[in-house]
């Protein structure tokens, strides 16, 4: 969900150990629910204002910011979370959002969430990070919830997705082809075999509250959207700008979610393009229906 924040001036009156932030200097708005965990990962902030305690009214008031994990464990290689940070933000020729991890050793089940924020900030919560880590060793899960992550960043600079609807599935699932495109084309995993355990994660953090705001997308409309992305990224086809993914993302994404999936070429798209695109919206049409099997899901080029 965008949106604007307001700089507000806060004191600090202690000071906090050194590998740990101090309060943010921006006033954030407070998540309207955090109920059941996997509903909860990557809920934006919403236009209610809140308190800042160490981090900020999206997380508990024990929470606190650190630029890195402890180097054990299920946050080894934490680091490459964080200068992926500047590497997607490189590869859609933008700088880098100020990147934190979110620590609360009190609650720890706090911190299963990642929130981009429009001020340009992406706070990484600890518990999601290992629950990533733990599916996949590689932090191919974390890059890839990064990306989406950053994909929210590249909405609120450009006034993304051109699709509105009554909850918040149009912007996750964009974000989720932002995430999709960057694993191929910036990340460099070039088989969707290679990226089998991030678009599992994506299924398996899919929600089926419809009616609800903070719905994300059903679990096969979240891997189709990655699929999307992953197509998109075809060496063929020229790179996207984020305005041009969007128009793309949305033209055919329309098709596959309305069952209008053979479509005429649009304006503005190369007829190369389109051509690739309709020999496979029929997977499409499959994945987001939840008619195609693991197997061959899994088994796409």
């Amino acid at each position: 969900m965008k949106t604007n924040f307001r700089n507000a001036s806060l004191f600090l009156g202690a000071l906090v150990l050194s590998t740990m932030l101090s309060c943010s200097n921006d006033e954030e708005s407070t998540l309207d629910s955090q109920d059941e965990v996997l509903s909860v990962i990557d809920q934006q902030p919403s236009a209610k204002e809140g308190d800042c305690g160490y981090v900020d009214g999206n997380w508990s008031s024990t929470a606190s910011l650190y630029t890195s994990l402890p180097n054990s464990g299920s946050t080894r290689n934490s680091s490459l979370i964080t200068s992926q940070n500047s590497a997607i933000a490189s590869f859609w020729g933008r700088s880098a959002p100020t990147f934190r991890f979110v620590r609360d050793l009190s609650n720890p089940t706090s911190t299963f969430n990642a929130i981009s924020y429009s001020n340009g900030k992406i706070y990484f919560g600890e518990e999601i990070f290992k629950w990533a880590y733990n599916r996949d060793s590689s932090n191919l899960i974390n890059v890839m919830i990064l990306a989406h992550e950053y994909g929210h960043q590249l909405q609120y600079a450009y006034g993304l997705p051109s699709r509105n609807e009554s909850t918040a599935r149009s912007a996750e699932l964009e974000a989720d082809g932002f995430a999709g495109y960057y694993l191929r084309r910036g990340y460099g995993k070039s088989t969707f075999a290679s990226i089998a355990t991030a678009y599992n994660a994506a299924y398996a953090i899919g929600d089926y509250s419809t009616s609800s705001p903070g719905h994300h997308g059903t679990p096969p409309q979240r891997k189709s959207a990655v699929r999307l992305g992953f197509l998109f990224a075809d060496p063929q086809n020229s790179k996207l700008s984020a305005s041009n993914f969007d128009y793309y993302f949305f033209y055919y994404y329309n098709g596959v979610l309305n069952g209008t999936y053979r479509m005429a070429q649009p304006e503005g798209i190369a007829p190369e393009f389109h051509t690739f695109m309709m020999a496979h919206m029929e997977e499409l049409r499959k994945i987001a229906s939840g008619e195609m099997s693991d197997e061959d899901y899994i088994n796409l080029r």
